[in-house]
């Protein structure tokens, strides 16, 4: 088959990068579409994709984003048509799943968050949607998603990509380049993603977890912002302590030298998590059944007030339990080419 993989944010890189070797190793054909939006493109780039770029964000307005949307899905469309294409395939790309559907092309779509209001649409248009098994079923329902079109795996997104992943010890060298040695407490923060559609509300409390990392003094804190915004936002607490990198770093890794990972989102802390590293969710929205189950088992905790802030644990971490779940890639890869 010829297919047709859309990058639309900066998580799906890494997941689609093992995947389309899957494909290939199966001796099917990838062409590959990005969208311009957070770190995606230099990902993707770095990853040896050679996406063909069309479209970007079209801001924290729903109104932008409507638009954006439809206006992405014409110019995939375009770009699709003649192509001689068979299977289209994303993690909840809007977009392309309107183009595919314009076209009568066979789209595959996956997600991991029950609780975003566009997968009404994505679950209604697409032709088959893939979810961990977690996923609550009621909320297949609810968003669309007809049982028969649905097919379940075992285990969460980021094992596809982080089950087999071997952290490179010469990593230290890009961390000694930012000022951070291997006797300092490490900890990763990710902000809120406060211009998408599920994050509609503040975080007060990330405030707070910034000015208790900043009063501790063994800590070096690594800010990813997820956007030009944030970035700007942030690069007044860029100092010694708090370092924003000036280019895109190789996640894992980053990950995995990291002695805490703190993130008001989902992907970053479960891909933590998979690599046996201390995770903590300052998320203050509606949880993911996904989540819910890594708190449960131990590998995620959680902030909800200020003195869960000021009861986080700041020290070296201990012991790496690695979920090492390598049987989810393949897993996946059969769900979606048996479409």
């Amino acid at each position: 088959m010829r297919i047709w993989i859309d990058l639309a944010n900066s998580p799906h890189v890494p997941f689609f990068r093992v995947l389309a070797d899957e494909f290939i190793r199966r001796d099917h054909e990838i062409l590959v579409t990005a969208r311009a939006f957070a770190e995606t493109i230099p990902l993707a780039e770095a990853a040896g994709f050679a996406p063909e770029i069309i479209g970007g964000h079209g801001g924290g307005k729903l109104s932008g984003k409507a638009g954006n949307l439809i206006q992405r899905g014409l110019a995939l469309a375009r770009w699709a048509r003649g192509r001689n294409l068979d299977l289209a395939v994303s993690h909840n790309s809007y977009s392309q799943i309107l183009a595919a559907r314009a076209l009568s092309l066979t789209s595959v779509t996956l997600m991991d968050y029950e609780h975003q209001p566009a997968n009404h649409l994505a679950f209604r248009l697409a032709s088959r949607v893939i979810v961990p098994s977690a996923f609550p079923e009621e909320s297949l329902s609810r968003f669309g998603a007809s049982l028969g079109k649905v097919r379940r795996y075992h285990g969460i997104k980021e094992d596809v990509y982080l089950a087999g992943f071997e952290s490179d010890p010469e990593f230290e060298t890009e961390l000694s380049k930012l000022g951070i040695s291997s006797s300092d407490i490490l900890v990763v923060v990710r902000p809120p993603a406060s211009d998408a559609l599920y994050h509609r509300f503040e975080n007060e409390l990330f405030d707070d977890l910034l000015d208790h990392l900043a009063s501790h003094p063994g800590v070096k804190v690594v800010l990813l912002p997820r956007s030009e915004s944030q970035r700007q936002l942030y690069a007044s607490n860029a100092n010694r302590k708090f370092v924003i990198p000036a280019a895109t770093m190789d996640g894992a890794n980053l990950i995995a030298h990291s002695d805490l990972v703190v993130s008001a989102g989902g992907t970053m802390n479960r891909e933590a998590t998979a690599l046996g590293i201390p995770a903590v969710s300052i998320y203050q929205g509606q949880w993911a059944a996904i989540d819910q189950n890594l708190l449960r088992e131990g590998r995620l905790q959680r902030i909800t007030t200020p003195a869960d802030v000021l009861n986080l644990p700041l020290r070296k971490k201990g012991t790496v339990r690695a979920r090492r779940a390598v049987q989810v890639a393949s897993e996946v890869a059969s769900l979606i080419l048996a479409t």
